[in-house]
């Protein structure tokens, strides 16, 4: 049996210091993103420039970002000796005489080398990159003689993964790694002092009117607790128009060595079913606290209620609930593996425990060696989707960049719809800046500003009705006039005949004037 630390070693994929190489695009995987040049014409190819993408940074999904590009001539490690007024093109000099700087917004290109590619981007991002092109300074074996490495640099099978070195969180521009035999001939027209325009697009493929997304994360997973605490109600939202799938990412024990020639357990208890199945140690502890192995079961429990609750309909909404339930009540050490525990969550998500354990025995079960048919499709499906880094998200088929977080899972769902066929819900919250809140609420801004708005709404209201209100009065007021001054001169037009003949007939004659 191999050591606590060998085993360790070897789930992690490190053990002999094997580096970390990338893989050819896995089968059914999508490009997401495109690289190509504008300015000048030579530059321009016909389907774009081959890269890699980081697995780090925030790209703007649906959109692109086209500027001059500078190249720094500098491997942008140390950010105290960054001098934003050398490189190239050659630029104007000011009044003093020093090089006009790079002018925002730009796309800066620098070498490989010296350090992490997060460190660099880092830096590129501080002094005011729009996003970043890295020259790698190794060639491709398979190129020849077409390209020529850097002095003491031999040539590389394939390009290296642009990872994230636990610390890219806090980058937000995006970056591509350029392949030299491409990267020398841009260096070589900049450096020439000819004005260079870049533009860095991405995509995320759009068949149809449903999306398609998937999480690739294991019930211990810390980053992605969140995202799984807060998603549920866009999944509803979303409704039939999108379709979730959850994935516990599990490693093959007997590809790693975990199962000896006997077939027995060869990695103590990081895994299950004689080694067949594993799962590295949350706690790095493999005396005591959760065991890999805990964590594989408690994988295939959730896939079990997802396969009944949510193969259906891709919402879950049993699913959902019971992750949250079980990360409020079961996510420690002493109740991770408790049956009481996971009990009480699958009877507060409304979860049919013994359906669920049916579920788990007929798949095969953890206690033998023998094979499990959730947990091999689980295998084969990380094998196609060439995941490394977790957690990692999927929409479309393409892996999503950036923090995974409410509003980026979202924005790139709403992205993935083919034209017109865009849902409601997207349309209404997708620009929103609390989309959360807007699915919530259904509509997009604040409580009180919605309350704020009716109660102006109201006001108007009232407003408009007194208006209406005293103008009837007015009219009724006019009318009510109008009759009385009517009849007044009805009764006048009366009186006035008798008054007239009143007067014709009293009058006095000059005849009736003379007195005797």
């Amino acid at each position: 049996m191999i050591n606590a630390a060998t085993a360790l070693a070897v789930l992690l994929g490190s053990y002999c210091g094997a580096p970390v190489q990338a893989q050819d695009p896995p089968a059914g995987v999508v490009t997401s993103s495109k690289l190509n040049f504008h300015v000048p014409k030579t530059l321009f190819k016909s389907g774009g420039y081959e890269h890699r993408e980081a697995l780090f940074g925030i790209p703007p999904y649906g959109g692109s970002i086209a500027q001059n590009m500078y190249y720094a001539s500098d491997t942008l490690c140390d950010f105290n000796s960054i001098d934003t007024h050398a490189g190239f093109p050659i630029r104007a000099k000011d009044d003093e005489g020093i090089m006009l700087p790079w002018q925002s917004p730009y796309i800066l290109m620098l070498d490989r080398g010296g350090c992490t590619f997060v460190q660099k981007v880092r830096n590129a991002q501080r002094v005011g990159a729009a996003g970043v092109i890295i020259a790698d300074n190794t060639c491709l074996c398979s190129v020849g003689d077409q390209c020529t490495s850097d002095p003491g640099h031999d040539c590389e099978e394939r390009e290296p993964i642009m990872a994230d070195d636990g610390s890219g969180s806090d980058i937000s521009i995006p970056s591509f790694l350029m392949f030299k035999q491409d990267a020398d001939q841009v260096k070589a027209e900049v450096e020439a002092n000819h004005p260079v325009r870049i533009e860095m697009t991405w995509a995320l493929p759009n068949p149809d009117d449903r999306v398609e997304y998937e999480l690739w994360t294991t019930p211990t997973d810390v980053v992605s607790r969140d995202f799984q605490k807060d998603f549920k109600e866009a999944a509803v939202a979303l409704g039939k128009r999108a379709y979730f799938t959850p994935q516990m990412y599990i490693y093959d024990g007997i590809r790693s060595g975990c199962q000896g020639v006997d077939g027995e357990n060869d990695c103590y208890n990081l895994c299950t079913n004689n080694g067949r199945y594993c799962a590295t140690d949350p706690d790095n502890d493999l005396d005591r606290g959760i065991s890999g192995a805990d964590v594989v079961r408690e994988s295939l429990r959730r896939i079990c209620i997802w396969d009944k609750y949510g193969q259906d309909d891709g919402v879950g909404v049993p699913w959902w609930d019971y992750v949250n339930e079980f990360m409020f009540r079961c996510n420690t050490e002493e109740f991770f593996s408790s049956k009481q525990c996971i009990s009480d969550s699958m009877g507060h998500a409304n979860v049919d425990a013994k359906a669920i354990e049916q579920c788990i025995a007929d798949s095969g079960g953890l206690e033998e060696d023998v094979d499990n048919k959730f947990m091999e499709q689980q295998l084969l499906s990380k094998d196609k989707s060439g995941v490394v880094i977790l957690p990692a998200m999927y929409i479309n088929r393409v892996s999503i960049r950036g923090s995974l977080e409410f509003p980026v899972v979202f924005k790139a769902i709403c992205a993935g719809y083919a034209s017109g066929t865009t849902p409601a819900v997207c349309d209404m919250c997708a620009a929103c800046s609390d989309q959360k809140m807007c699915i919530t609420n259904g509509f997009c801004g604040s409580k009180k500003m919605q309350e704020s708005v009716s109660t102006m709404n109201m006001a108007y209201a009232m407003m408009g009705l007194a208006f209406v209100f005293g103008l009837f009065s007015y009219i009724q007021h006019r009318r009510y006039q109008s009759q009385m001054q009517a009849q007044v001169k009805g009764i006048i037009a009366e009186y006035m005949p008798l008054e007239s003949d009143q007067i014709q007939n009293t009058a006095v004659s000059e005849e009736d004037g003379e007195f005797t």
